[in-house]
């Protein structure tokens, strides 16, 4: 870092710009200069200032046409933040902009200092780590790669989170941090908000208790947000952040012994009603996947909203029941059993480490299947099929996709009456692309026999689907 005694410091305002051992331009070249480099100016000589590299620990020379000179006095800070602001917004200059925050931040005495400027720097590194990621698979960014290093050295710090055969560079946000904790404007403190609980940086390596902490953080730094004064554009973003974090909250408080029902009822229905907030006629282009992602979130812990269910037969029909159980630590045993006749043991038994819905069981009514959502990841629910055939029951795991769990729900959406076909709807994110798909599936092999993006489009799916199912679902949305 610079020295502190420095008052005035040159600032590289340009990429390669080449550090060399004497003032002239076949001397030979120390180091390759990159914009948003800070240097120490001990001298000059015609058209070069000579300069020392505190971070390479170089000295040189170089062209003064590729710096600015900045005076890092009290009288000179609104000079440094009017650049700040003006950078803030503008795409590939993120090493530049972090550089001028940082020469404010040294220049300006304490009391003037306060979120505005932390904002920018956060937005400077965050959209840095953004053109990171997107670099990835790509050929080499010499010019990237030098400018996260420019990053570094002003304290600027990145996470690396592999996710989905991608590595994501995440900003750890201690700039939004700030701004929380400084005098800010409401829009400011609701930007960092939104930076600090962005989904896609939580890393999936964390543990339970990690994550059930960091989540109620995210909950608790989303909640204390003013947004009254909001523009309508920003409130639908805090709408749908916040739906995303209650619909995690509401499946880890249904593993967790110390949450009763009301308490994981509570969390899915304030991702439900956060979902339902949303004013579709202000929802920004740029907000349709995000608006995607969240209901996909929603709707697969959906059904943690309905009341609990104590640990008994549920959903009596065609004789047939599921009742769940503690099994080894950590599991939760589905039995099927047949109604009226407790003393007998289950018909099956199918246990698992994911999370039972029970109140989501539907039975056939001639008794010869019965379904059940099972959720094994807070953003993945899949759908169990108990068949009874020649050789007895038998259980099936429907997923939403064939694919390593991300973003997807599959759910059980009625029978059609007098034939061996179910309805289900199935909402996915797949390389990056959501679908929404109301499917006509056989119960002899499970292989969907039609699908349509609407239920409309599909004759036995808008005559046979069940009331509760759209009186309940998001999919429908």
């Amino acid at each position: 870092m610079l020295a502190t005694a420095l008052t005035v410091i040159a600032i590289v305002t340009q990429d390669q710009a080449v550090l060399r051992a004497a003032p002239r331009e076949s001397a030979a070249q120390h180091a390759l200069l990159w914009q948003g480099d800070s240097l120490e100016i001990r001298g000059s000589k015609g058209d070069y200032l000579q300069v020392y590299d505190h971070r390479r620990e170089r000295a040189g020379y170089l062209r003064a046409s590729q710096v600015r000179q900045q005076a890092l006095k009290p009288e000179n800070a609104p000079e440094l933040l009017a650049v700040v602001r003006f950078l803030r917004d503008t795409p590939g200059a993120e090493a530049l902009g972090i550089s001028y925050a940082a020469a404010y931040l040294k220049a300006a005495p304490a009391e003037a200092i306060d979120g505005e400027v932390f904002d920018a720097l956060g937005a400077f590194a965050e959209r840095l780590a953004q053109r990171a990621t997107a670099r990835q698979g790509k050929a080499p960014d010499n010019t990237l790669g030098a400018h996260l290093e420019v990053a570094a050295h002003y304290g600027v710090d990145m996470v690396s989170l592999e996710r989905d055969d991608q590595v994501r560079l995440c900003y750890n946000g201690e700039a939004f941090r700030r701004v929380l904790a400084l005098r800010a404007s409401d829009v400011q403190k609701a930007l960092a908000a939104l930076a600090l609980t962005r989904h896609d940086c939580v890393s999936p390596e964390l543990t339970p208790i990690e994550r059930f902490t960091l989540d109620n953080w995210r909950a608790e730094v989303l909640d204390r947000l003013n947004s009254a004064q909001l523009p309508e554009v920003l409130k639908n973003r805090l709408h749908l952040r916040r739906a995303g974090v209650w619909a995690s909250l509401a499946w880890q408080r249904a593993r967790r012994p110390e949450f009763g029902p009301a308490a994981v009822a509570q969390a899915a229905t304030r991702a439900l009603s956060e979902l339902a907030a949303i004013n579709k006629s202000e929802l920004a282009e740029s907000d349709a996947a995000a608006y995607s992602d969240a209901a996909l979130r929603v709707g697969a812990s959906r059904w943690a909203a309905e009341p609990g269910v104590p640990v008994a037969p549920l959903k009596a029909a065609g004789g047939l029941a599921i009742a769940t159980r503690s099994g080894q630590p950590g599991e939760t045993c589905i039995d099927l059993v047949q109604t009226g006749n407790g003393a007998q043991p289950p018909l099956f038994t199918r246990c698992t480490y994911g999370t039972v819905w029970p109140a989501s069981a539907a039975v056939h009514p001639q008794g010869s299947a019965v379904t059940v959502a099972v959720q094994p990841l807070d953003t993945w629910r899949e759908l169990w099929v108990f068949r009874h055939g020649a050789a007895g029951w038998t259980v099936d795991v429907i997923p939403p996709a064939n694919d390593q769990p991300n973003l997807g729900y599959l759910e059980f959406a009625g029978w059609v009456p007098g034939s061996s076909q179910m309805l289900a709807a199935r909402e996915t994110k797949l390389n990056g692309r959501y679908k929404t798909s109301f499917e006509l599936i056989n119960l002899s092999t499970l292989a969907v026999e039609r699908s349509a993006d609407r239920p409309a489009s599909l004759s036995a799916f808008y005559r046979w689907q069940s009331p509760l199912w759209k009186a309940q679902t998001v999919s429908l949305r």
